[in-house]
């Protein structure tokens, strides 16, 4: 029995193993999208905003100070 399963557990760990680099690499291409564009966080803000607190916070705790006050005034003067 054992030996049937064999097969079958490396397809199953191939295709977590697929899912977590894609997972990686997807939070890698959101973070330096949102980094890169203020327009992209406003876009953030409106559709997903939990996923713009955790860009906020990462980025805070990594050092960075300022973005989402930055965003917060150039946002509230685009609306006046």
């Amino acid at each position: 029995m054992a030996r049937t399963m064999e097969p079958l557990a490396k397809k199953i760990f191939k295709g977590v193993l697929v899912a977590e680099l894609l997972g990686i690499f997807g939070a890698y291409f959101l973070f330096n999208k949102m980094h890169g564009s203020q327009d992209f966080r406003q876009t953030m803000s409106k559709k997903f905003p939990f996923i713009l607190k955790v860009y906020y916070r990462s980025t805070e705790m990594s050092g960075i100070y300022g973005i989402r006050e930055l965003d917060e005034k150039k946002w509230l003067e685009s609306k006046n």
